[in-house]
């Protein structure tokens, strides 16, 4: 496990040329090949991000943070109303972008702190979840070992590579978090 320094925040408009450079300068990432690469984003060019993408939905953001490791940008955490204008669905997500930097507990520090933030400062709603992919593992086991629940498989509905995969949800509840050994505000 990685015992230097993980934290999350806002990007702050210094950030802005760094952040793009480690999440979106290669279009090929390693992490583009796990975070839905069903929909084929296409990953914004330096011009776009540091004058469109950058300001209008990064800076000044509370639903798309990043993740420092020792003070250094290594990945986003972000929120999401998978129900819109009715705001009663809150869905989250996790990019750590470099690879060399899986496996080290980043993710789950940050998602544990990322949880924490949404629960104690942003929403009362009672449940947290997120969606991913049956491909994802990585992001199945980070669910499952923070005590997430998988809640729903549609199977064989994601097609990739010439196969198909299910897509799965995972989520927790307030009460379930708060009682939590992985809560970092528990009393």
């Amino acid at each position: 496990m990685v015992t230097s320094q993980i934290n999350i925040r806002p990007l702050h408009q210094n950030d802005l040329s760094p952040f793009w450079q480690i999440a979106f300068s290669d279009p090929n990432a390693e992490w583009t090949k796990w975070n839905g690469p069903y929909f084929r984003d296409v990953l914004p060019s330096k011009a776009i991000f540091m004058t469109k993408v950058g300001p209008q939905k990064w800076l000044e953001n509370d639903d798309r943070w990043v993740i420092t490791l020792n003070n250094e940008l290594v990945g986003s955490v972000s929120a999401y109303f998978e129900d819109g204008h009715l705001k009663h669905w809150l869905e989250v997500g996790i990019v750590i972008y470099q690879p060399d930097l899986w496996g080290q507990h980043i993710g789950q520090i940050a998602l544990q702190q990322w949880l924490d933030h949404l629960f104690t400062d942003v929403t009362q709603l009672p449940h947290i979840g997120f969606t991913t992919w049956s491909g994802n593992k990585r992001m199945m086991a980070l669910g499952e070992k923070i005590g997430m629940k998988l809640e729903g498989q549609i199977r064989q509905v994601r097609f990739w590579h010439h196969r198909y995969y299910d897509s799965v949800k995972y989520g927790i509840l307030r009460s379930e978090w708060e009682q939590s050994p992985f809560h970092l505000n528990r009393q």
